[in-house]
């Protein structure tokens, strides 16, 4: 297996793609003078995100609530967590939300209360996924252990066979895993790599704020609640589950349906370790957006639906990915280049689990 410093990106573009799409962009930042960054748009969407993950809470803590209401509680707090991780922590840890650099660090430090870690998810996403897309071995959005196969480069097990029915339950773990081990592999893992996005931290650093930070986000969405408040144990915990549970499958099925989907190649390096293309030009092979043209889409999922137009251009707010997608479908076509795009949701829910069922069928063995 080849190793990330091995991989290189083809650059060879003789039709100069990235450098006309690039200058366009621009032109289209400095004609209607405004920033790259985000607006008032993302700044009121951030309170609204905050207000549904943490209005819940307390409402849970001090009122009687009803065991139907409680349970509507965790739902609704669940659909505020991938709302947050989705519009504010996103944003901010890809330093597009503000030009501010102090407040992309707080706004991306949100992450905290989701569950999560900075330098994991900027490991693993900016670097890891963004650099290499869709290339198997090197983005570790393909890997799912044993129990899910999402591309032909991955090992086949007699399981997958039922993976298109079996995926959506696994889904919702998502969260919860961040939570309780994938973080702790995952510092372990990338600081003996040395990898980082940006200035590497001290590994006592790294660990010491990661387990702080475990501790307190399980006071205060267990230890605090059962200790403190007259709630039986066992309806927070069934409680908390649920809120992960929900932001899991809204997370996932996000992700999964730019990437992980009939449409978005996986390809491999030539034996050299070099891709066919250029990384722009990697970008839009690898990448499918859909239902850009449903505003509900656009709005709650922080542009994550316009993942071409962010693969490209991940230092742009997502506040801006409608405007500019004409730019770069044009500019696309105009290359003679694809330009994957589902039209609605319900059609790329249904291409994720084709290409989930196609996974799971046994290679053929070539002679």
């Amino acid at each position: 297996m080849l190793t990330n410093n091995q991989l290189k990106f083809s650059r060879l573009d003789s039709g100069k793609f990235f450098r006309t799409l690039n200058k366009r962009v621009n032109t289209y930042f400095k004609e209607n003078e405004i920033q790259r960054t985000g607006n008032w748009k993302l700044h009121l969407k951030t309170v609204i995100m905050f207000s549904i993950y943490l209005t819940p809470y307390f409402l849970l803590l001090t009122l009687d609530l009803p065991t139907w209401g409680q349970v509507l509680m965790t739902i609704i707090m669940g659909v505020g967590m991938a709302g947050i991780g989705m519009n504010v922590m996103h944003d901010a840890n890809h330093g597009a939300y503000s030009s501010k650099k102090w407040i992309n660090k707080v706004l991306g430090s949100s992450i905290y209360i989701l569950a999560g870690n900075v330098y994991n998810w900027q490991v693993q996403h900016n670097v890891l996924h963004h650099t290499y897309t869709n290339i198997h071995g090197h983005d570790e959005d393909l890997e799912a252990g044993r129990v899910l196969r999402f591309s032909k480069h991955s090992k086949w097990h007699k399981l997958h066979k039922f993976q298109h029915y079996y995926s959506i339950f696994l889904y919702g773990l998502l969260t919860f895993n961040w939570a309780l081990t994938t973080d702790f592999f995952q510092t372990k893992k990338y600081l003996k790599r040395k990898l980082s996005f940006g200035k590497f931290p001290k590994p006592s650093a790294q660990w010491g704020t990661l387990i702080l930070t475990k501790i307190i986000y399980f006071s205060i969405w267990l230890v605090i609640p059962i200790l403190f408040f007259d709630i039986a144990w066992y309806k927070i915990l069934v409680g908390f589950f649920i809120m992960h549970y929900v932001a899991g499958v809204i997370l996932s099925v996000v992700f999964q349906l730019a990437h992980v989907i009939e449409g978005a190649d996986m390809p491999l390096p030539e034996p050299s370790g070099t891709m066919k293309n250029t990384w722009a030009i990697h970008q839009l092979f690898t990448t499918v957006n859909f239902s850009t043209k449903n505003r509900i889409m656009n709005w709650f999922t922080g542009g994550l639906n316009h993942q071409v137009e962010h693969h490209i251009f991940p230092n742009i707010s997502h506040v801006h990915y409608t405007k500019i997608s004409k730019i770069v479908r044009e500019t696309a076509l105009e290359f003679n280049l694809p330009y994957n795009e589902y039209k609605t949701t319900r059609k790329a829910i249904i291409a994720h689990f084709k290409h989930l069922k196609q996974m799971g069928q046994e290679p053929i063995l070539s002679a």
